[in-house]
């Protein structure tokens, strides 16, 4: 059934016949794709450099056969070497032709193989014919020696052509299925790596849609908890979390923010837990500004936060204290959440290895960054620390330190 989507194993499947038929059009398109030919310039190029190096050894040939070699002579052995490789340049765009339409990759092997056998001996034929034409334009008889029939001549002629113009089919369809086979191989390469972006960006959206009802069921909970014992401050927090969706859905589809905009969705998630904690909770900001223009990932920072307030503020050896920090040390960008609770016990390691916002957070610096990131935990220094370091990227010109005021 088409655009049917199901649960196989416990991973989301989909089947898309028009996703499979595009990629099905795609590869014949690769395969019947217009076939690629050096540019003339290139050809006649390589063809006349070619035709003078025979001339070279044609005339060092007449030399040591003790002939003498006058002006005119060496002329027209010029205009016949140099033919000897612009005919079949002539000829090329064709037999490249034929190469392509009969490949022999295919399932019609016998096919291609017949016509390629046929098509040597047309392209042998019509480069000894226009060979024999340059002759006799070039010499009296077209070089027949004295005491040769025309019979013996011309069987001369086709068998010291016959093998050369075969060979030289041979390696134009040859060298045609090299750079076809490369074209391909380059196509392949752009296709793997274009769907590896879009697995890469599809898991991405998938752990963003992950973390942002666990983001809003964690508030509503901490919502429902003033409700009854204080209305005025449960009203603050919900247009607060409003607020807070209205950035949340304004920055939809992008898996990159600024340093700042993090900052600045972080600040209102803290007057939200502000106004729950009130003065149980202090928090300290401390961010370098030239770090404020860098790229991190998008709501980053929060279930780093969210983690240190639910176990180091409200937790069993409850601290009072949350500090935030980032800076840029060369080409790399850190952040830092550290709290004043009780480190790292018994509940927050469990946190650390099954919590939905830690988890998600250590996939998505796995999918953007690879092996270029660094995520570290610590309580060497009383609390627990979280350290992400990743690599800097500029986005744009930095901006002033935003001001963080927790009511």
């Amino acid at each position: 059934m088409n655009g049917v989507i199901g649960v196989t194993n416990g991973v989301w499947t989909g089947t898309e016949n028009t996703r499979l038929t595009s990629l099905s059009r795609a590869s014949d398109t690769v395969r019947m794709r217009k076939a690629w030919t050096p540019p003339w310039p290139w050809v006649f190029g390589v063809a006349t450099g070619l035709g003078f190096f025979s001339w070279l050894q044609a005339y060092r040939l007449t030399l040591v056969n003790d002939k003498p070699v006058t002006t005119l002579h060496a002329g027209k052995l010029l205009v016949l070497n140099l033919a000897l490789w612009y005919v079949p340049a002539l000829f090329m765009p064709a037999v490249v032709w034929a190469a392509r339409r009969f490949p022999f990759d295919t399932g019609h092997k016998v096919r291609a193989l017949l016509v390629h056998a046929a098509g040597a001996l047309t392209f042998a034929a019509a480069c000894i014919v226009s060979l024999v034409g340059v002759r006799f334009m070039l010499f009296e008889n077209g070089g027949k020696w004295a005491g040769a029939t025309w019979a013996q001549f011309f069987q001369r002629i086709v068998f010291e052509q016959l093998d050369w113009c075969l060979m030289v089919y041979a390696v134009i369809v040859g060298v045609s299925h090299a750079i076809a086979f490369y074209h391909e191989s380059q196509q392949r390469k752009l296709r793997a790596a274009q769907l590896e972006t879009q697995v890469v960006e599809a898991r991405l959206k998938t752990l963003e849609a992950e973390l942002h009802p666990h983001f809003l069921f964690n508030t509503l909970h901490a919502i429902s908890t003033l409700v009854h014992r204080d209305p005025d401050a449960a009203d603050r927090m919900i247009s607060r979390l409003s607020d807070l969706l209205r950035i949340t859905f304004d920055r939809s589809g992008e898996a990159k923010v600024t340093l700042k905009e993090e900052a600045e969705f972080l600040q209102k998630y803290l007057d939200i837990e502000q106004t729950r904690f009130q003065d149980r909770l202090r928090v300290s900001v401390a961010i370098e500004p030239d770090a404020l223009d860098g790229e991190v990932p998008r709501m980053i920072l929060q279930p780093l936060v969210e983690n240190a307030i639910k176990h180091g503020i409200a937790g069993r050896h409850g601290g009072d204290h949350v500090h935030i920090s980032a800076g840029r040390v060369g080409e790399r960008l850190w952040m830092q959440v550290r709290d004043n609770g009780g480190g790292l016990q018994v509940r927050t390691l469990k946190a650390l290895r099954t919590g939905v916002g830690l988890s998600n957070t250590r996939a998505r610096l796995d999918c953007l960054y690879g092996r270029l990131y660094r995520l570290e935990f610590s309580d060497k220094d009383g609390g627990l620390s979280v350290l992400i370091d990743i690599p800097f990227q500029r986005v744009s010109a930095p901006g002033a330190s935003p001001a963080f005021q927790v009511a």
